[in-house]
Protein backbone atom coordinates (compact mmCIF):
# COMPACT_ATOMS: atom_id res chain seq x y z
CA UNK A 1 0.00 0.00 0.00
CA UNK A 2 1.55 3.40 -0.99
CA UNK A 3 1.56 6.15 1.59
CA UNK A 4 1.77 8.67 -0.48
CA UNK A 5 -1.50 10.76 -2.17
CA UNK A 6 -0.82 13.11 -4.85
CA UNK A 7 -4.10 14.91 -6.16
CA UNK A 8 -4.19 17.61 -9.29
CA UNK A 9 -6.15 20.28 -8.54
CA UNK A 10 -6.96 23.64 -10.43
CA UNK A 11 -6.11 26.49 -9.02
CA UNK A 12 -7.41 30.10 -10.23
CA UNK A 13 -4.68 32.82 -9.27
CA UNK A 14 -6.48 36.02 -8.23
CA UNK A 15 -4.06 38.59 -9.00
CA UNK A 16 -1.22 37.73 -11.75
CA UNK A 17 1.17 39.10 -14.04
CA UNK A 18 1.68 37.93 -16.01
CA UNK A 19 -2.35 37.10 -16.10
CA UNK A 20 -2.56 32.99 -15.68
CA UNK A 21 -6.07 33.23 -14.51
CA UNK A 22 -5.91 28.88 -13.99
CA UNK A 23 -2.75 27.23 -12.91
CA UNK A 24 -2.44 23.68 -11.88
CA UNK A 25 -1.21 22.79 -8.81
CA UNK A 26 -0.31 19.25 -6.99
CA UNK A 27 -1.10 18.38 -3.47
CA UNK A 28 1.03 15.96 -2.08
CA UNK A 29 0.94 14.11 1.36
CA UNK A 30 3.09 11.33 2.90
CA UNK A 31 1.93 9.11 5.85
CA UNK A 32 5.85 9.18 6.59
CA UNK A 33 5.39 12.91 7.49
CA UNK A 34 1.70 12.69 8.69
CA UNK A 35 1.20 15.98 9.95
CA UNK A 36 2.30 17.64 6.88
CA UNK A 37 0.65 18.81 3.19
CA UNK A 38 2.37 20.35 0.57
CA UNK A 39 1.31 22.43 -2.54
CA UNK A 40 3.38 22.27 -5.34
CA UNK A 41 2.74 25.03 -8.52
CA UNK A 42 4.44 25.18 -11.66
CA UNK A 43 7.13 27.32 -12.86
CA UNK A 44 4.65 29.18 -15.37
CA UNK A 45 2.96 30.45 -12.60
CA UNK A 46 5.82 31.54 -9.93
CA UNK A 47 7.48 34.70 -9.77
CA UNK A 48 10.91 32.55 -9.65
CA UNK A 49 10.27 30.65 -12.93
CA UNK A 50 10.81 27.32 -10.78
CA UNK A 51 8.34 24.67 -9.41
CA UNK A 52 7.67 26.29 -5.65
CA UNK A 53 6.74 24.13 -2.99
CA UNK A 54 4.67 25.03 0.08
CA UNK A 55 4.37 22.85 2.94
CA UNK A 56 1.76 23.20 5.61
CA UNK A 57 -0.61 21.55 8.69
CA UNK A 58 -3.35 18.84 7.45
CA UNK A 59 -4.93 20.44 9.75
CA UNK A 60 -5.17 24.15 8.48
CA UNK A 61 -6.64 23.37 5.50
CA UNK A 62 -8.76 21.10 7.16
CA UNK A 63 -9.98 24.07 9.89
CA UNK A 64 -9.51 26.77 6.84
CA UNK A 65 -12.04 25.29 4.76
CA UNK A 66 -14.75 25.61 7.44
CA UNK A 67 -13.28 29.37 8.97
CA UNK A 68 -10.96 31.18 8.44
CA UNK A 69 -7.40 29.83 9.83
CA UNK A 70 -3.73 30.63 9.82
CA UNK A 71 -1.74 33.83 10.69
CA UNK A 72 1.43 32.93 9.11
CA UNK A 73 3.05 32.28 5.76
CA UNK A 74 0.03 30.27 4.96
CA UNK A 75 -3.47 31.10 5.70
CA UNK A 76 -6.62 29.22 4.50
CA UNK A 77 -10.73 30.39 4.68
CA UNK A 78 -14.09 29.70 2.81
CA UNK A 79 -15.11 31.71 -0.22
CA UNK A 80 -18.63 31.73 -1.52
CA UNK A 81 -20.80 28.44 -2.46
CA UNK A 82 -17.42 25.61 -3.35
CA UNK A 83 -14.06 27.78 -2.97
CA UNK A 84 -11.52 27.58 -0.74
CA UNK A 85 -9.13 30.87 -0.62
CA UNK A 86 -5.50 29.86 0.09
CA UNK A 87 -3.09 32.86 0.70
CA UNK A 88 0.73 32.08 0.32
CA UNK A 89 2.88 34.92 1.80
CA UNK A 90 6.43 35.35 0.97
CA UNK A 91 8.82 38.26 1.24
CA UNK A 92 8.66 38.44 -2.64
CA UNK A 93 4.81 39.36 -2.45
CA UNK A 94 1.58 37.46 -1.77
CA UNK A 95 -0.37 34.58 -4.21
CA UNK A 96 -3.78 34.29 -3.25
CA UNK A 97 -5.69 31.13 -5.01
CA UNK A 98 -9.12 30.02 -5.31
CA UNK A 99 -9.35 25.97 -5.10
CA UNK A 100 -12.88 24.26 -5.35
CA UNK A 101 -13.55 22.79 -1.75
CA UNK A 102 -14.73 19.58 -3.20
CA UNK A 103 -11.24 19.04 -4.69
CA UNK A 104 -10.13 19.63 -1.42
CA UNK A 105 -12.24 17.42 0.64
CA UNK A 106 -11.59 14.50 -1.88
CA UNK A 107 -7.75 14.96 -1.07
CA UNK A 108 -8.28 14.95 2.43
CA UNK A 109 -10.81 12.26 2.66
CA UNK A 110 -7.88 10.44 0.78
CA UNK A 111 -5.18 11.83 3.66
CA UNK A 112 -7.56 10.51 6.46
CA UNK A 113 -7.92 7.03 4.92
CA UNK A 114 -4.24 6.74 4.76
CA UNK A 115 -3.58 8.51 8.23
CA UNK A 116 -6.67 9.08 10.43
CA UNK A 117 -7.17 12.55 11.59
CA UNK A 118 -5.68 12.37 15.81
CA UNK A 119 -3.63 9.72 15.14
CA UNK A 120 -1.08 10.88 13.16
CA UNK A 121 1.43 9.97 16.01
CA UNK A 122 1.46 6.89 15.49
CA UNK A 123 2.47 7.01 12.05
CA UNK A 124 5.97 8.71 13.26
CA UNK A 125 9.13 7.07 13.20
CA UNK A 126 10.59 9.22 16.05
CA UNK A 127 13.77 6.91 16.10
CA UNK A 128 14.50 7.20 12.52
CA UNK A 129 13.73 10.78 12.86
CA UNK A 130 15.81 11.26 15.64
CA UNK A 131 19.15 9.54 14.18
CA UNK A 132 18.68 11.89 10.65
CA UNK A 133 18.81 14.48 13.21
CA UNK A 134 21.79 13.12 15.30
CA UNK A 135 23.44 12.52 11.57
CA UNK A 136 23.12 15.94 10.84
CA UNK A 137 24.67 17.02 13.98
Amino acid sequence: MSTVIEQSVQARLVAAAPRMPNIPATLRYDGADPFAVRMTFPAPATLEGVDVCWTFARDLLAAGMEAPEGDGDVRVRPYGYGRTVMEFHAPEGTAVIHVRSGELRRFLEATSELVPTGLEHLHLDLDHDLAELMRDA
